[in-house]
């Protein structure tokens, strides 16, 4: 029933080594043998994310650009980008 999830998944946040919830997301990813990117909402450029096979939206908002993380929701829903959103 399962499959194999392969690729690049971009994480959309402000990390924060503080946050559990972070550190949690990151251990999962590594866990599962998935490469993902953290990218900061106040750096993002939608067209970065054009290299990624997915999207994961991190917790502990706010953001620091909230326009910048809609932005990047928009993307996938445009594309048909994977995207979870937590």
């Amino acid at each position: 029933m399962g499959g194999v999830i392969a690729g690049r998944v971009a994480i959309v946040g402000d990390y924060d080594a503080g946050n559990e919830t972070h550190t949690a997301t990151d251990s999962g990813f590594e866990h599962a043998g998935i490469d993902a990117d953290w990218i900061a909402t106040d750096e993002l450029a939608v067209e970065a994310l054009a290299p990624y096979d997915g999207l994961w939206i991190a917790p502990s908002s706010p953001y620091r650009n909230m326009e910048a993380a809609l932005e990047a929701i928009r993307h996938a829903r445009e594309r048909g980008v994977p995207l979870v959103g937590t």
